[in-house]
């Protein structure tokens, strides 16, 4: 490996994925997102990206755990019991494989994503 292996998220050039969320999880809107997933660790458990959402709202279930920086526009994140937090720019956090709840677009958002998949 060397500094060529770096993946620098400003200097990615890495195709736009965009789609929506199943129909079926959808509770408001038609909320379009787009992924731009910048690296894939060789053992397939690890991703790092980032995200853009329209808003909406629609349903979750993590299986993996993921780190998020909110870097632009505002939405909400509810767990399955209807406690709510809203995020905005800055925003550090961490979703727990497990979780399961909604999330809300509010603002169109963006964030910096890195997920970790645990093996079965």
């Amino acid at each position: 490996m060397n500094i060529q292996d770096v993946v620098d998220f400003s200097q990615a050039n890495t195709a736009a994925e965009r789609y929506r969320p199943a129909t079926e999880k959808v509770l408001k809107g038609a909320p379009q997102q787009t992924l731009y997933n910048h690296y894939n660790s060789p053992c397939g458990q690890m991703n790092a990206g980032v995200w853009e959402g329209e808003v909406g709202q629609w349903k979750v279930n993590y299986t993996e755990h993921e780190y998020c920086e909110i870097v632009q526009g505002v939405s909400v994140l509810r767990d399955a019991e209807g406690n709510a937090k809203t995020l905005r720019a800055g925003d550090r956090f961490v979703i727990p494989a497990g979780f399961s709840g909604t999330w809300e677009v509010l603002e169109p958002c963006r964030k910096i994503y890195v997920v970790f998949e645990e093996k079965a």
